[in-house]
């Protein structure tokens, strides 16, 4: 039969037909490469059938990228043909330019927007049903689509691009932190708080959660014993730190629960107490926050001391301290040691001059940093290079920071006001 010969309901048919096979082809493949894999990867896991198939044509992507375009050029020229043919026999030589017009817009818009815009606003379903049909394609097909590889494959290593690279899922830090901030209503809040802040430590070490030195309360054991007595029945902690004259000559530590049956039955002297006392356990001030959590699962302990390379006394943490990093501040601390950040109504922050610049960054929003300071009062006497007084006022990142008391050449409390907005003409000077 004569191809002018057919009938033009059978070639509109035909026509139609293969505008919904450049639609699968087109909203398929976005479909696929739109989805989650981690997801994708998760619903394999649990025996998804349509996620295990697309999680074995995406482990070769450039195999299952070839088989769709093979499949998609096909039916794209099989198109042209039909339409020019359906031109030519509706409307003689004026026909090839109409044809061409009117099969630039549908293609457009069924053959490629519609479908791919579908495919990426719901990728699950359309991957899912597509994988089993193209899991029957690639067997079928497969002769073809490895030799179309072959040169690809060829032409991409002289780029210096490899087609095993599409494949890897690894995630570096800061990308992971990007995934699991944009969980939204997946994750409660809480939680997602706490896995930011568990890979926030990675980066901390003991040295800026640490109470340092200045701070640090303990027994000094050439005292006499009835003030080291008074002492132990006022102590607002379970673990007392002992030492002999000063800091820099540390015995250990006490911890009262060993004391209290002494206490009852009146057996407790100067004696038994050293002989309750636990050597003091130091670690470097660079420690990072994990490693240190794990080390005091090993040595079973929960608090140390915090030394230089020097084996000078720095500071202390407890397993508290890096527990809070992760869940937040869950006691509160002995009045005698109270640090805190308090919003005022206004929107500026009363802050307490001893609280970590991680602290206030964390409850401010702000990116205070600092090579040599922890605290927001050392960040301060970095800053000005000098010893602060009440009501002095400095700007440092955009946020005025107004001294309210010192106290032994040190900020006691200051107030940080909200961050200036600059626009930018600001920034542009």
């Amino acid at each position: 039969m004569d191809i002018n010969e057919i009938p033009l309901g059978i070639l509109f048919s035909a026509l139609f037909i293969l505008f919904l096979l450049s639609a699968f082809f087109s909203g398929s493949e976005t479909a696929l490469m739109s989805l989650n894999r981690y997801k994708l990867k998760h619903l394999a896991e649990k025996g998804h059938s349509g996620a295990r198939l697309a999680q074995k044509l995406l482990k070769r992507t450039d195999r299952l990228i070839s088989l769709i375009l093979l499949g998609n050029n096909f039916v794209n020229i099989l198109i042209t043909q039909l339409a020019t043919l359906l031109g030519l026999r509706l409307f003689g030589d004026a026909g090839l330019a109409i044809a061409t017009g009117i099969l630039t817009f549908l293609l457009l818009i069924f053959g490629e927007i519609t479908p791919k815009t579908l495919g990426a606003m719901h990728p699950e379903p359309i991957a899912f049903a597509a994988s089993r049909v193209y899991a029957v394609l690639m067997k079928v097909m497969l002769p073809f689509v490895w030799l179309l590889n072959l040169f690809t494959n060829g032409i991409l290593r002289l780029f210096g691009a490899h087609s095993d690279e599409a494949s890897r899922v690894a995630l570096s830090h800061e990308e992971l932190r990007t995934v699991v901030s944009s969980a939204g209503a997946h994750i409660p809040q809480t939680h997602l708080d706490m896995l930011l802040r568990v890979m926030d430590m990675e980066s901390a070490t003991v040295e800026d959660i640490m109470i340092p030195r200045s701070q640090l309360v303990g027994l000094d054991l050439n005292d006499d014993w009835n003030e080291l007595e008074k002492q132990i029945t006022n102590s607002n902690f379970t673990r007392l730190l002992v030492y002999r004259e000063s800091l820099d000559n540390v015995i250990g530590f006490v911890h009262l629960r060993k004391l209290l049956p002494l206490f009852r039955d009146g057996h407790l002297d100067k004696e038994r107490f050293e002989a309750s006392i636990r050597p003091a356990y130091f670690i470097p001030e660079s420690t990072p926050l994990t490693q240190q959590l794990l080390n005091f699962k090993t040595e079973s302990r929960r608090i140390a001391l915090v030394v230089d390379e020097y084996g000078e006394i720095l500071g202390l943490v407890a397993l508290e301290d890096i527990l809070e990093e992760i869940v937040g501040e869950f006691s509160s601390a002995p009045s005698n040691q109270s640090r805190e950040i308090r919003r005022m109504d206004d929107g500026s922050y009363w802050v307490d001059g001893s609280i970590p610049i991680r602290d206030i960054n964390r409850e401010v929003g702000s990116n205070f940093a600092s090579e040599e300071a922890n605290t927001i009062n050392g960040l301060i006497l970095e800053h000005l290079e000098s010893i602060p007084v009440p009501g002095m006022t400095m700007l440092i990142d955009d946020y005025p920071l107004e001294i309210r008391k010192t106290r032994n050449n040190a900020v006691k409390t200051l107030i940080i006001h909200p961050k200036i907005q600059r626009n930018e003409t600001d920034n542009d000077e």
